[in-house]
């Protein structure tokens, strides 16, 4: 063997080993978790699941297409009112509303795109959340699906297949919810590969060289939109299927900041990174707000602080920057700014 040809298949296998150690993890955090004999943690964690999947249809959006949004919780809003409405006529199967959901999702974020991909940055964003803030809206008044402000609530359960009891207990709820989320983002980061995130990166950094290249900038870009609206449609699904009710808080401004935020905590370019940042912010607005009453948003203001100017790139980041920071040594010159370079996530 050559060593272009060794030098290429370890080039392809670290990736690979690093995606099977985080899979590895993620499945021991899920069993340590499910193990417990307390049925809270079981019941907390399962809900943390829609939103950390949220944040992974985030990051794709924001972090691999370059477009900062705040309107993934249109599909996310399409995908929980769908199952909902499916689980209270009668229809109660799981994978039924979760392909429901994704194509529900995927659809409204394809028509939504076609006019955001459009435009780029600060235009992006506030549009985005105009569409976020007629979410909620829509999903405050249209009672007839909606149930309005009081919101639906009484959800059933819902079944993996016909005949089987429905899920209901705290740790099959989570152990469901778990294997759910870790599926979809491991299956999003395998689509998120090689040419595909190659031909983004193109986009993300000099868009008209790629257009100049030959690449369907728009029609890609558009793509990538409608498939993060499936995973978000999924993630709304979830919602349902761990929370049992569902109200426009549920789906409004609130949640699409925090998915940005755990976005930003994350890691923009990291999916699994992304996920991870959604259940600090979670832990951080739900459990440690608890013993200073009414100071949450400040302790979101100051994570938020923490992970732009403490820790750019997020989370996921910070190994590299130490290794470079250990390898340059005390003499070496001081490093480049953030935006000089693109950093590698995984």
């Amino acid at each position: 063997m050559s060593a272009f040809t060794r030098a290429f298949a370890a080039d392809r296998t670290v990736p690979l080993l690093r995606r099977g150690a985080t899979a590895a993890l993620a499945a021991g955090a899920v069993t340590a978790v499910a193990m417990s004999p307390a049925s809270y943690l079981h019941t907390t964690v399962a809900r943390m699941l829609p939103l950390a999947l949220l944040a992974v249809s985030v990051a794709v959006v924001t972090g691999h297409a370059g477009l900062p949004t705040l309107g993934q919780v249109a599909p996310y809003a399409v995908g929980a009112y769908l199952t909902a409405r499916l689980a209270l006529t009668g229809i109660d199967l799981a994978a039924v509303h979760l392909l429901c959901a994704a194509v529900g999702g995927a659809v409204v974020a394809g028509l939504i795109g076609t006019v955001l991909v459009r435009y780029r940055g600060t235009v992006f964003l506030m549009l985005s959340l105009a569409v976020a803030e007629v979410t909620a809206i829509t999903a405050g008044q249209w009672r007839a699906v909606s149930g309005g402000t009081d919101g639906l609530a009484g959800i059933p359960a819902p079944r993996l297949l016909p005949g089987l009891p429905p899920l209901d207990g705290d740790r099959t709820v989570l152990l469901y919810a778990a294997t759910i989320a870790v599926a979809v983002t491991f299956v999003a980061v395998w689509l998120l590969r090689g040419d595909r995130r190659m031909l983004l990166t193109a986009a993300r950094t000099n868009e008209d060289r790629a257009r100049a290249s030959g690449h369907l900038v728009y029609a890609n870009l558009w793509m990538v939109h409608t498939a993060a609206g499936g995973l978000a449609g999924i993630a709304g699904a979830l919602l349902i299927h761990t929370h049992r009710w569902i109200t426009p808080a549920d789906v409004g401004f609130g949640v699409a900041a925090l998915a940005l935020l755990a976005v930003v905590i994350g890691g923009a370019r990291s999916l699994i990174g992304a996920a991870v940042g959604a259940v600090i912010v979670l832990i951080v607005r739900d459990i440690v707000a608890v013993e200073v009453p009414g100071h949450a948003p400040l302790l979101l203001g100051t994570l938020f602080v923490i992970g732009v100017y403490v820790l750019p790139g997020g989370l996921t980041a910070l190994p590299t920057r130490l290794r470079r920071q250990l390898s340059a040594g005390p003499y070496s010159a001081p490093p480049a700014p953030a935006n000089a370079s693109v950093r590698r996530t995984s």
